[in-house]
């Protein structure tokens, strides 16, 4: 098997790294997150229409009598509508707004549904999600302490921090909507990324204690060889599932599939670099993973 040189790129790839961070975290700061109805608070509305429903006519109309800021999505079928109305909006606005679809539109239109969200419960469905993705990070970081050695953690959630960062400043940089969809994707992609980094952890420890003799570069360079193929194939069957998700799959899903899919990409690139990068950088060596031999097996090991 040819061994590939990763580690010879590890400089560019970490000027790379924290171009991309800083992007993420100016962007986060300056223009913050297009918060979704989930978080902001407002009114949802679905309705059915007898025919297929032109969903720019929707909007046009609704624009048209007052309704700044609404946003019309498909629902399921070409029939069923989702209607969502920025908060602000009063009851009385959500109640009349059937009244004004079914005078502008030619088929019978039946409510649904309609649920108002208040803003007190965007507040704590935000701070909910963020201390979601802290505990997250904190759990992964003693799994990976308890299961490898204290470096490897510190490299794992680095390389999560990283994904969950360059995932979020995306979503602001081009000011896509930030709903629980999204949260949810970026909690999968923790998951994703772990699970990718734990592979390529394993296989370093295992060749530090197989190769004694060989240098930490050249271990983690056979080890990320090893795991490439692994890592490309699962990262590409992923991504064909979400391209599918995120170009055909309907309005609801395609910010959970793009979020998805940026994670998959970043997280890859960061289970290859990200983490290696932070081994290096800590000092890994073989005495971190010798395996210690109990009292009395040593005089045994010396004995004839």
């Amino acid at each position: 098997m040819k061994i590939i040189d990763f580690m010879a790129w590890r400089r560019l790839a970490a000027g790379l790294s924290i171009a991309l961070i800083l992007a993420s975290v100016v962007s986060l700061g300056v223009k913050e997150l297009s918060w979704g109805l989930d978080f902001t608070g407002g009114t949802l509305v679905e309705v059915e229409y007898a025919d297929s429903a032109d969903l720019t006519v929707i909007r046009q109309t609704l624009q048209s009598r007052g309704y700044e800021g609404a946003i019309v999505v498909s629902f399921g079928t070409d029939r069923d509508v989702l209607i969502r109305l920025p908060a602000g909006t009063s009851d009385e606005q959500g109640a009349a707004l059937l009244g004004i679809l079914q005078s502008e539109s030619k088929v019978d239109v039946e409510l649904r549904r309609i649920e108002f969200v208040g803003p007190q419960v965007g507040e704590e469905l935000r701070e909910q999600g963020g201390l979601a993705m802290l505990l997250a990070l904190g759990l992964v970081m003693l799994y990976i302490a308890f299961r490898f050695q204290f470096k490897f953690a510190l490299g794992a959630v680095g390389a999560l921090a990283h994904d969950v960062i360059i995932v979020l400043g995306f979503f602001s940089l081009f000011d896509l909507e930030f709903d629980l969809t999204v949260l949810a994707a970026i909690l999968a992609v923790i998951g994703y990324s772990l699970n990718d980094t734990i592979v390529v952890s394993d296989r370093i420890r295992e060749n530090f204690r197989k190769l004694r003799r060989t240098d930490p570069l050249e271990v983690i360079n056979q080890s990320l060889s090893e795991t490439l193929g692994r890592t490309l194939v699962t990262s590409l069957t992923t991504m064909l599932v979400l391209i599918s998700l995120a170009l055909v799959g309907g309005e609801m899903i395609h910010g959970f599939a793009l979020a998805l899919l940026v994670g998959v990409v970043v997280g890859t690139y960061s289970s290859i670099y990200v983490a290696a990068n932070l081994l290096v950088g800590l000092g890994v060596s073989k005495e971190d993973l010798i395996i210690p031999v109990p009292e009395g097996e040593e005089d045994l090991a010396l004995e004839p």
